[in-house]
């Protein structure tokens, strides 16, 4: 696959600050479901803290709850109290 120069980007991506595309990617992948909250801030180079509130400036939210993500933790519960 060839990589494409972002230059034509850079209008729009400098006045959102430095690494901008870095965070966009990682924002992309983890919107994707592609990765993990933890792994898309270390890929943006920012903290925990500092790519969820990245994300809320941009997105309006800073962590998604996904339909699958509850179902399993909803099970590991049952499953733990079912245990007890």
């Amino acid at each position: 696959m060839e990589t494409q120069s972002l230059e034509g980007f850079n209008e729009i991506l400098e006045p959102l600050g430095a690494q901008s595309a870095r965070f966009f990617l990682a924002a992309s992948l983890y919107h994707a479901q592609k990765v993990s909250f933890l792994r898309a801030a270390e890929l943006a180079g920012l903290s925990f803290e500092e790519f969820k509130a990245r994300l809320k400036e941009h997105f309006s939210t800073g962590y998604i709850l996904f339909n699958e993500t509850v179902m399993g933790d909803l099970n590991s519960a049952d499953t733990f109290l079912s245990d007890v």
